[in-house]
């Protein structure tokens, strides 16, 4: 079953489908695999085989869910031929889900409640709609010290009826559907008075299948902060009428001519709206947006993904000697110059920003150290007083060879507090950690990035909002795909363990990279 799915779905011969499986269970890595098992695979890509890799763990938990609901309901004395079959068609874990449903040991609800005060049987006699006599007549027979009224078994029974309808799984899955093709998001703001970055979102609305994935994130993101409250709304009228119609029998003997029973028919309907509001929707909702969230993650992190494989194979500036400047304010800039093959030769600190505005001391210090190590290009970090810092350098290398480029810090101060960084300069200041890190970033971005945690690099947004193993997964698998082809041998990351031993990833990186 799983590998005629995964056939079907990637468009894969089943032969290779069995090669690739083989090759996760026996412990290979997917970069390894893409690169090495070319001849096994029929030369798929990494791409396919990371989709490949995640489906079949998702078709495998699938098909082990499914054994164990089968299980659990044969133990109950419950499963038929049908019910199995039902079970063994579904191909999600949410269809999967619903069909167990009915079936799953519930904690203290109304309906349960409503149970163990032996109002079962008054709720099937409603459901049959084949009452002669108004149903409060029936409803006398159960009233006992638990039961007071028969107002009150007719609410138990409804209890049980509207959990019975909220337990069915076709009509679910119709109402999951017609929620997302026809619902709408919509938020409020809890205070529409005090302003904030969410502020298009204080009374914003937006068809639930056409919102984009950034804006399910920041939604999330805004929710999560108390700003705003977002909801999923949906004719829920035309969805009760869809209910009514099929809880509801036809008791005239003409099929053409719709008659209901009077007495039964307003009770089931009651019963029918509170199962919807209270039961359905809620939980209808819920597994909208999480299916929401988890496809904007996907895309999120699709994102990350490209991003730091654009720039982790960003072409190395080789035989440059390069000025790596850390821009700051109060603090100062710092310098730090390091040669063509990375050793740190000076570092410096100046104050050319706010609020010292130590302009010409600053010119004067950069000017004498381009002259003295003969430097080639300036590398600014991108950060704060970054605009500041590219004004003066223009001034300080205008009528010379020297070049500048700015350069993305992110992570570098993540880099330079680092217990790498530390044993790696120990007699340096968190500042010229960072400066000698912009500096090898442009002069050697793969050796340097690899440092630093994917996740701190900042080449996407929402990290912290998202599904972190999954997120960790993605992007290590990208360093591992980088550093594949740049030139490792497999063997050698496997040892490494890219992003969990940071110092020999490193390390190897200095003395076998092969660009």
């Amino acid at each position: 079953m799983i590998v005629n799915t995964l056939q079907k779905e990637l468009n894969l011969a089943n032969w290779q489908v069995k090669k690739v499986i083989k090759l996760i269970d026996d412990g290979n890595t997917i970069p390894f695999i893409a690169r090495y098992r070319k001849d096994v695979t029929g030369s798929l890509n990494d791409e396919t085989l990371r989709k490949f890799d995640e489906r079949l763990k998702y078709l495998r938990n699938l098909q082990e869910r499914k054994e164990k609901v089968i299980k659990r309901v044969e133990e109950l004395g419950k499963l038929d031929d049908e019910l199995k079959s039902q079970i063994l068609r579904a191909e999600t874990l949410v269809e999967l889900e619903d069909i167990y449903r009915p079936f799953k040991s519930k904690k203290q609800t109304r309906a349960t409640k409503a149970r163990e005060k032996g109002l079962e049987p008054l709720a099937n006699i409603i459901l049959k709609q084949k009452v002669k006599e108004s149903v409060k007549n029936i409803a006398k027979k159960y009233v006992t010290d638990e039961v007071k009224t028969p107002e009150e078994a007719i609410q138990g029974a409804q209890d049980i009826i509207a959990e019975i309808v909220s337990d069915n799984s076709t009509f679910r899955k119709k109402i999951r559907q017609n929620t997302f093709h026809t619902g709408q998001i919509e938020t409020k703001a809890k205070d529409k008075d005090i302003s904030t970055e969410y502020d298009i979102y204080y009374n914003y609305s937006e068809k639930v299948k056409r919102i984009p994935p950034h804006r399910i994130l920041a939604i999330n993101r805004a929710e999560k902060e108390g700003v705003i409250k977002a909801k999923i709304t949906c004719d829920s009228d035309e969805i009760i009428k869809y209910l009514n119609r099929h809880m509801l029998k036809n008791i005239s003997k003409v099929p053409e001519k719709v008659k209901y029973n009077k007495y039964t028919t307003p009770i089931i309907k009651e019963a029918v709206s509170d199962a919807y509001k209270r039961l359905i929707s809620p939980a209808i909702e819920r597994e909208i947006r999480n299916s929401l969230t988890e496809k904007a993650e996907e895309k999120s992190i699709e994102v990350f993904a490209k991003n730091l494989n654009q720039l982790l194979m960003e072409s190395p500036l080789v035989g440059k000697t390069i000025l790596g400047w850390d821009p700051a304010f109060k603090t100062g800039c710092k310098l730090a110059i390091i040669d063509e093959t990375g050793k740190v030769l000076d570092t410096s600190l100046i104050y050319p920003t706010a609020p010292q505005n130590k302009i010409k001391e600053s010119i004067k210090t950069v000017r004498e150290l381009i002259e003295k190590y003969d430097i080639n290009v300036i590398a600014i970090g991108n950060g704060t007083a970054s605009r500041e810092s590219e004004e003066i350098v223009s001034q300080i290398i205008k009528n010379t060879n020297v070049e500048y480029i700015i350069v993305n810090e992110a992570g570098a101060s993540v880099y330079s507090a680092s217990k790498l960084a530390d044993e790696e300069f120990p007699e340096f200041s968190e500042g010229e950690r960072s400066a000698v890190s912009i500096a090898r970033r442009l002069q050697d971005p793969l050796a340097e990035l690899v440092k630093i945690d994917p996740k701190s690099i900042g080449v996407g947004q929402y990290q912290h909002d998202m599904n972190q193993k999954r997120l960790n997964e993605s992007l290590t698998g990208v360093v591992e795909k980088v550093v594949n082809e740049v030139g490792f041998q497999a063997l050698e990351i496997q040892q490494l363990k890219i992003l969990s031993n940071t110092e020999k990833r490193t390390e190897a990186l200095k003395t076998e990279r092969n660009y």
